[in-house]
């Protein structure tokens, strides 16, 4: 629930208030994102403790983080091949169109697919790239066909498969981060 008026910025070990909370982040608050993002599951007991606060402040800082939106949600990463979703496509769109009322049209009908776990406006070729999901090929060519193709001021549809994942579902990098009179955050021993 928010709190209405201004939220005091957190307090620091020592008492002294974070100056950190308008640009920057102290780093305290760089080692709640860090850890959260590894295992959001922790209990706030185990957060304080790997950060090196007690209970009661972590808390606050965590629910000031989330209240300013630096924490956006809390959810599980689901291997979607257990879940039989084997086709991860990368779909480019070009729009027949780029005026405002054309583009936002698309949006919202983009919006509404639950296929499309991720749309970006794409600079070069292309008006947007999606990543789409399918339980196999035919499924994914009659979604393109069918969903794709029908979605209003599509001119041209472009598609690339995932053969494999290198790498998926990884956290933010936090190194460009840094605490109010310190070196860059990068990754610290605990």
């Amino acid at each position: 629930m928010p709190i209405q008026g201004k939220t005091p910025a957190p307090t620091s070990a020592t008492g002294e208030a974070a100056d950190a909370h308008g640009a920057s982040l102290d780093r305290y608050d760089i080692a709640i994102l860090r850890e959260l993002q590894q295992d959001a599951r922790l209990s706030n007991a185990e957060l304080a403790s790997r950060i090196g606060l007690s209970a009661a402040p972590t808390w606050r800082r965590m629910r000031w983080l989330e209240e300013q939106g630096f924490i956006t949600g809390y959810r599980a990463e689901i291997d979607r091949r257990k879940i039989g979703l084997g086709v991860l496509a990368f779909v480019r769109i070009d729009a027949d169109r780029n005026t405002a009322e054309a583009t936002r049209v698309l949006e919202e009908a983009i919006r509404r697919q639950p296929e499309v776990i991720s749309c970006h406006y794409i600079s070069g070729s292309g008006t947007f790239e999606l990543q789409v999901m399918a339980t196999d090929l035919d499924a994914f060519s009659r979604f393109a066909l069918d969903a794709l193709m029908s979605l209003p001021h599509v001119k041209d549809v472009h598609t690339s498969f995932s053969l494999g994942e290198v790498k998926s579902g990884g956290a933010l990098p936090l190194g460009h981060l840094r605490a109010a009179g310190e070196a860059p955050a990068g990754d610290r021993p605990r």
